[in-house]
């Protein structure tokens, strides 16, 4: 589950999952460039656009997921382009939260070859991230058939536990975790260790959840878990931990978000120049034409935690969860609710989730709004 940053599944060995390496050359991905009117081959273009891709889900600079494209361009869209490639069309896609495109390439891509194990999982991350848990867990099974059983495993655990069967999800997280003793592992192993950490979490095992963590970062670094772990640790009172684990990190607006709630707890002044400069990226973006509603969840946790307006933070969070449902949206919706005093917001919220079946301790443990605002 994504619920720091919006993702795509881990890709399956042997492709790169968290290679820092990568993270460390970020001024600038080099590949081989193809004579002049010719176009890279395809094996060099998805080279270049994982590359890319994992840069993009490391530092969280868009601008990669426009070089993964740029890189994929000559078969972008194309019924013919190597499902490899189109595979990777997804990615980008998910990654630019175009989950419908997404979507209807990896179901495109899949009728051509059934047996994509990449493409299964893809598809079981995008069925998560908009709560579509009965369709996750059928990709899941997908993966199994293309004979990727550990990957598949996972992919179920995952799910499963979204679904409130947090004792069957933990003790199978924990025993592929066992199986994960090399050190060429250690990608896996954070992985693994990530997916447990998140499972805790809507268990309500919060101090399970944070051994988790520091076992996965432990593991291999990796923005989206440090995130997750600092949601976790801004969550459960621990401002100062959570500041501790942000500084490093690069300055995407998610972790910005995080340092300057953590500051205004701490009775830090400097917030309110962090939040000054998340409103200079949002009318940034504003003035190059992107589309503000692929901002929501950012843009929602900036009104509730930063600008003090729930009523802003609410219509954002609603709009959010039109576009993606996991646990982390469903959260802000339900505070920002709470914090605006909406009871029939509230209650719409609710029965929406109930829909869905997920099941979340931390979900459940947020208070009813006592009433709306004169």
């Amino acid at each position: 589950m994504c619920w720091a940053l919006a993702c795509s599944a881990v890709p399956l060995l042997p492709e790169p999952q968290r290679d820092d390496a990568v993270v460390e050359v970020l001024p600038g991905i080099t590949r081989n460039r193809p004579a002049q009117g010719q176009a890279a081959a395809p094996a060099d273009a998805a080279q270049a656009a994982r590359a890319a891709i994992e840069v993009a889900r490391q530092t969280g600079d868009a601008r990669y997921w426009g070089r993964a494209q740029a890189a994929l361009a000559p078969w972008w869209d194309r019924a013919d382009a190597p499902v490899d490639l189109a595979v990777l069309q997804s990615t980008v896609q998910q990654g630019r939260h175009a989950f419908g495109p997404a979507r209807a390439v990896l179901q495109g891509a899949l009728a051509r070859t059934p047996d994509h194990a990449q493409g299964w999982l893809n598809l079981a991350a995008l069925e998560r991230v908009e709560g579509n848990y009965a369709q996750a867990l059928q990709a899941c099974e997908a993966v199994g058939r293309a004979g990727q059983a550990f990957y598949a495993q996972a992919c179920r655990l995952e799910t499963v536990s979204m679904q409130g069967q947090h004792v069957e999800a933990r003790t199978g997280l924990q025993a592929l975790l066992a199986t994960l003793s090399s050190r060429a592992a250690a990608g896996q192993r954070s992985w693994i260790a990530s997916l447990l950490a998140e499972a805790e979490e809507r268990a309500g095992r919060n101090g399970d959840a944070r051994a988790a963590y520091t076992l996965s970062l432990a593991a291999e670094p990796d923005l989206y878990t440090a995130i997750a772990f600092s949601d976790l640790l801004l969550r459960t009172g621990d401002a100062a931990g959570a500041r501790r684990l942000l500084a490093p990190l690069p300055r995407t607006d998610a972790v910005v978000l995080r340092e300057a709630l953590a500051l205004r707890r701490l009775g830090d002044v400097q917030w309110q120049a962090l939040r000054d400069d998340l409103h200079a990226r949002e009318a940034a973006l504003e003035r190059r034409g992107d589309d503000l509603d692929l901002h929501d969840r950012e843009r929602a946790l900036l009104a509730l935690w930063l600008d003090d307006t729930p009523a802003k933070a609410l219509t954002l969070a609603q709009r959010n969860l039109d576009l993606q449902r996991e646990p982390l949206d469903w959260w802000i919706a339900l505070q920002a609710a709470a914090a605006a005093r909406d009871t029939a917001a509230t209650a719409d919220i609710r029965r929406r989730l109930l829909a869905t079946g997920l099941q979340d301790a931390r979900l459940a443990a947020l208070p009813a709004a006592p009433g709306r605002k004169p």
